[in-house]
């Protein structure tokens, strides 16, 4: 009998796959119809929509997600992969007792399974398929990770985004295997990686939450959301920043760095030495804010 969560849960996926698939497919040809006397190239098509903000008639999230459909297409999937050295495994001649811990404290949902290396990709299991396994009645079952493993799909890494979402809908996965031109395993891409381009960061329930834009971690050092506004972050620092160009911390903070930074690079703004967190190839999303202390002249 199948199980209707896991039905019901498939089911929503393909909706959600197809959703952006087809509005994908939809804003790239018919965005461009409407607007060929006049734009000739995307960045004319995007900076129209983005002046349409100022007349109502599209909201700033709209336009992020338009900007995100569009972008998705010049992605291929080693834009997106977790590389190889991050990718959690389950060696297939382990016992659940060796795994079951490391499946649990990284609250993913689904693992590869390799053989002697992480070149050797067998498969893919779920931990919902492993609830029977946990509290058997008789103690002395064995569980056998070859009857449970299921396909894998295995894709290059120069494929692009929008043709993988199409391969997750068709298929019904939710996770690829990314392999290099040599046939090695460079990583994996789920379907959540590529949705996530279109529409910002999809939090689930094991996502750590933050409970307000701006957490003291200790004197002078706190995590702060790039989406915190100015006027925010000017009230909780006793600063004057201007809020004529930027509305958010994290559009000083891009101006400051002058490029898209990733994770780990600083930068300085007056009297303030900046760390990014978090940040994704459209985005900064977190940072850590360490107050440097005036000195005192006298």
């Amino acid at each position: 009998m199948a199980d209707p969560d896991s039905s019901s849960t498939k089911n929503d996926t393909v909706k959600s796959s197809n959703i952006f698939s087809n509005l994908y497919s939809a804003l790239k040809v018919n965005l461009m119809k409407i607007f060929t006397k006049k734009i000739k190239t995307r960045e004319q098509l995007l900076d129209t929509l983005k002046n349409s903000t100022d007349k109502d008639v599209l909201s700033a999230e709209a336009i992020n997600m338009i900007d995100g459909v569009l972008y998705v297409s010049d992605m291929q999937v080693r834009d997106i992969m977790i590389p190889r050295s991050q990718m959690i495994v389950i060696d297939i001649d382990c016992e659940i007792e060796e795994f079951l811990p490391l499946m649990i404290s990284s609250g993913h949902s689904r693992f590869p399974v390799i053989g002697e290396n992480r070149d050797e990709v067998l498969g893919t299991i779920l931990a919902k398929d492993l609830l029977p396994y946990i509290l058997p009645k008789d103690k002395t079952t064995k569980i056998n990770l070859k009857e449970l493993i299921r396909p894998v799909m295995i894709v290059p890494e120069s494929k692009r985004l929008n043709t993988l979402l199409k391969e997750f809908r068709v298929s019904r996965q939710h996770m690829a295997i990314v392999a290099d031109e040599y046939g090695g395993i460079s990583g994996l891409a789920t379907i959540e990686d590529v949705l996530e381009q279109i529409v910002g960061n999809i939090e689930d329930e094991y996502d750590i939450k933050a409970s307000a834009n701006i957490s003291k971690v200790n004197n002078n050092v706190y995590n702060v959301q790039a989406l915190t506004p100015i006027e925010e972050f000017n009230e909780y620092f006793n600063v004057n920043f201007s809020d004529e160009e930027f509305d958010t911390i994290g559009g000083v903070i891009l101006n400051s760095f002058g490029y898209l930074p990733v994770k780990n690079e600083t930068t300085t703004i007056e009297n303030f030495k900046v760390k990014i967190l978090n940040a994704d190839k459209r985005r900064i999303k977190l940072v850590k804010i360490i107050k440097i202390p005036e000195v005192n002249s006298n």
